[in-house]
């Protein structure tokens, strides 16, 4: 799939939002994915999923994990199409942790998938519950990468879909906060 095509889903859905919005991390930026509405289509996730497995070798883990709530579908997704467990983490009270009876037997072998990384700091947060867990993160997928550019973020393989340069600004430096323009937080840590 053509990074072309898959920005055609996000425009279609709806989901390529132009505006002042505070992301996940905390970091404000004029454009939003929102990848639910692009994943609210099966045949938009089925079609994202396989442009993911195409960029991995299933052999290299035994298991699925992704962070909630953005990494839920297109890691179900992921897992399904290839027949591997799937389970996530997600924040309680701020931190991200593994719930709902989950567990991962010593030395799994994991599959990290999101939907969108910016920072990265969702998928750290994950792979480090994993490794609390005894599971290993083998490497990284995600649909979208605002900062591709980014080195550093993560100690293990990774790969996108589609990889834009997509400014972000510190909450206390933001021009569009500079300007008065009201902020909106679109994602999955509540709105203001």
């Amino acid at each position: 799939m053509k990074e072309q095509q898959i920005l055609d889903m996000y425009e279609d859905a709806g989901a390529l939002l132009n505006g002042h919005f505070i992301l996940s991390s905390g970091r404000h930026s004029a454009r939003y994915l929102q990848s639910a509405l692009v994943l609210m289509s099966m045949d938009n996730a089925e079609k994202l999923a396989q442009a993911l497995i195409e960029k991995i070798n299933p052999d290299n883990f035994d298991m699925v994990v992704s962070p909630a709530i953005g990494g839920l579908v297109i890691g179900q997704e992921v897992a399904r199409q290839l027949k591997k467990p799937f389970i996530f983490t997600e924040r309680k009270e701020g931190l991200m942790q593994m719930r709902r009876g989950f567990s991962i037997p010593k030395g799994t072998k994991l599959l990290v998938v999101e939907d969108v990384i910016t920072t990265g700091g969702s998928v750290c947060e994950c792979m480090a519950v994993v490794r609390e867990h005894g599971g290993v993160p083998t490497s990284i997928v995600a649909v979208v990468d605002r900062a591709p550019d980014a080195e550093g973020r993560f100690d293990v393989p990774h790969s996108t879909a589609i990889a834009l340069n997509v400014e972000t600004f510190a909450a206390d430096s933001c021009p569009l906060c500079a300007k008065g323009t009201p902020a909106v937080k679109p994602g999955s840590r509540g709105t203001i």
